[in-house]
């Protein structure tokens, strides 16, 4: 057998091609038979997948959730060594920064 006997020829008509193509799936989709619970089964395993992605992502928020406040908290609870500049009250005059006008 060569490579010409076993490729179509060229001058095959377009209808006798998309003939031969729906005679083939035809065949190949009379052979298949599905399971009678298919449908149930398949449902019943993308419900399990969708709730088990659903907790997944629940938990995943929270735990971000649960840990940029605790980073928070850490941040706002971190005191400085030294008193700092604006409320130091180190100085011996007492008047205000900015001078008040009097009336």
């Amino acid at each position: 057998m060569t490579h010409r006997d076993a490729t179509p020829s060229h001058d095959a008509s377009p209808d006798r091609t998309e003939q031969d193509l729906q005679e083939a799936l035809a065949a190949l989709a009379g052979g298949v038979h599905a399971a009678p619970d298919a449908y149930r089964t398949a449902r019943g395993e993308w419900l399990r997948r969708e709730r088990r992605r659903r907790l997944v992502l629940a938990v995943l928020i929270a735990v971000v959730f649960a840990l940029a406040t605790l980073i928070g908290l850490w941040v706002l609870n971190q005191t400085p060594a030294h008193p700092g500049v604006i409320f130091s009250n180190t100085g011996t005059n007492t008047t205000a920064s900015l001078p008040r006008p009097h009336p």
